[in-house]
């Protein structure tokens, strides 16, 4: 018996799919935590550390995450990600994350993704956290560091 394909994958962004990403949305509580994917997908087209990719369940887009990569540094840094507030609560979130850190992973000379969080009642420290990733401590203005060692 063989298993199940993952249905939850990260897949490139095309001018095919761009508007289907650019339509995901999150609720309405946490659009002070979460960027704009359309502004997210503007910035990647000027910054050269960009990575980004559409969160898929099967075909159906589900979400977005865009990394900032310093190879130099090395610096890997989760600089967006957002769940369609249609398809929150089904374990989405978490596997995409998953899927990410084995991405990163899987890249020689990374040691650690790092992470920003809004410092709010109602933020996703607690998510990060069953996830593995630690507060530093450090504070980018009202923003906390999270880290997860590689």
């Amino acid at each position: 018996m063989t298993e199940p394909e993952d249905p939850l994958s990260l897949r490139e962004i095309t001018k095919e799919t761009v508007r289907s990403v650019l339509a995901l949305e999150v609720a309405a509580d946490q659009e002070d935590l979460v960027g704009d994917n359309g502004n997210s997908l503007a910035l990647a087209l000027f910054e050269e550390k960009a990575w980004y990719r559409g969160i898929y369940s099967g075909d159906e887009p589900v979400g977005f995450l865009m990394l900032s990569i310093d190879r130099e540094k090395p610096e890997f840094y989760l600089w967006r990600f957002m769940i369609d507030a249609k398809q929150q609560r089904k374990g989405f979130g978490k596997r995409a994350i998953e899927l990410l850190i084995e991405e990163v992973r899987a890249q020689p000379e990374a040691k650690e993704l790092t992470l920003h969080v809004m410092d709010l009642p109602h933020s996703a420290v607690s998510f990060y956290e069953d996830l593995g990733f630690k507060l530093t401590g450090e504070k980018d203005g009202d923003e906390l560091v999270m880290s997860l060692p590689l």
